[in-house]
C-alpha cells in the first residue's frame, strides 16, 4: 500500500476524482472528506460527506488529519496552520477559484504554512506566490464519456449563472438552439446522460460578488468528455476533453508530488 492522503473538502468533486485514480494507477491509499451540506448534488462519489455542522466538520478534519502521510486541503485553508502545528506532517493547499481569486494576500497566513501550493486553473496564479504550482482538474472518464446517444446538431446547453444575457448571445451567433438550467438542478449521477443530449455547451459563469469566471469549468470539461462542442469564457469553441485533464495524466502528477513532499520528510 502507498501513502495515506487525506482529502479535506471536495471542491466541484476534484477531491473525489483525484483519489479514485491516484488509488487506481499508484496505490495510494486516499480518503476524501466533506460535509453533506456543501455537497448538495451528490459530488462525493469516493469518499464520505457527513452530517456535519462547520465546527464538527473542522475537529474531524483535524482528528483524521493525525492518520495521514500527507493531508491534501481543498479551498478550506484554515484547516492547514492547525495541521502543521500539531502534527507537522505534509500539506498541500489547493484552491479552485472564487476561495482565493483576489484574495492571496489576505490568505497568507493560511497558505504560506502548506508545503505546496496549488491551483485548478490559470487564471488563479495571477497575483499568487512563485512556488505556486497549476495543476489541471480531472474529470472521471469512467462516468463522463461519449454515449453514442443522437443529439440535434444545433442544440446546447447552459446553466444560469449570471451570465445569461451572453450565453444567450453566444447561441444566437452560432444559430443555436439553447436550452436553460438552473445551477445546482442536476445531480451528479444524473448529469452525462443530461449532457450527452445536446450537441454544444455554453460556459460563461459570473459567481456573485465576483467578475466573469476565466476559465474553463468543471462541467464543461465533462461536457467535452461526453461530446458536447464547449464555448468557452472567451467565446473561444473547444472540441474534446484536453490531454492534461485525463484523470491518469491528473493523477501521475499529484502522485508525484505525494512522493516529493514524503521524500523531504
Amino acid at each position: 500500500m502507498g501513502p495515506r492522503i487525506l482529502h479535506v473538502w471536495n471542491t466541484a468533486g476534484v477531491a473525489s476524482v483525484i483519489a479514485k485514480f491516484t488509488d487506481r494507477g499508484f496505490h495510494t491509499a486516499s480518503t476524501v472528506i466533506t460535509r453533506k451540506a456543501a455537497d448538495r448534488v451528490g459530488l462525493t462519489t469516493y469518499g464520505t460527506a457527513y452530517p456535519d455542522g462547520a465546527a464538527s466538520f473542522f475537529l474531524r478534519a483535524i482528528r483524521m488529519a493525525r492518520n495521514a502521510d500527507v493531508v491534501h486541503v481543498h479551498s478550506l485553508d484554515r484547516v492547514v496552520p492547525w495541521v502543521k502545528r500539531l502534527y507537522g506532517k505534509p500539506v498541500v493547499m489547493h484552491y479552485h477559484g472564487t476561495d482565493v481569486e483576489g484574495r492571496w494576500a489576505e490568505k497568507r497566513a493560511r497558505w504560506d504554512r502548506a508545503d505546496f501550493v496549488a491551483v485548478s486553473t490559470p487564471n488563479l496564479l495571477e497575483g499568487a506566490p512563485a512556488s505556486a504550482h497549476f495543476v489541471p482538474n480531472p474529470v472521471d472518464t469512467d462516468v463522463f464519456r461519449p454515449s453514442g446517444a443522437a443529439r440535434d446538431p444545433k442544440s446546447a446547453l447552459s446553466f444560469r449563472y449570471g451570465m445569461d444575457s451572453e450565453a444567450a448571445e453566444v447561441a444566437k451567433r452560432l444559430g443555436l438552439t439553447i436550452t436553460w438550467m438552473d445551477r445546482w438542478s442536476v445531480q451528479h449521477d444524473e448529469m452525462p446522460e443530461v449532457l450527452s443530449k445536446f450537441a454544444y455547451y455554453i460556459d460563461m459563469r459570473k459567481p456573485p460578488g465576483h467578475v466573469q469566471a476565466r476559465s474553463v469549468g468543471k462541467a464543461a470539461l465533462e461536457a467535452l468528455a461526453v461530446g458536447c462542442k464547449v464555448v468557452d469564457w472567451s467565446g473561444k469553441l473547444m472540441e474534446g476533453l484536453p490531454q492534461q485533464n485525463e484523470p491518469t495524466n491528473v493523477a501521475a502528477k499529484w502522485n508525484e508530488v505525494y512522493l516529493q513532499l514524503l521524500r523531504k520528510g
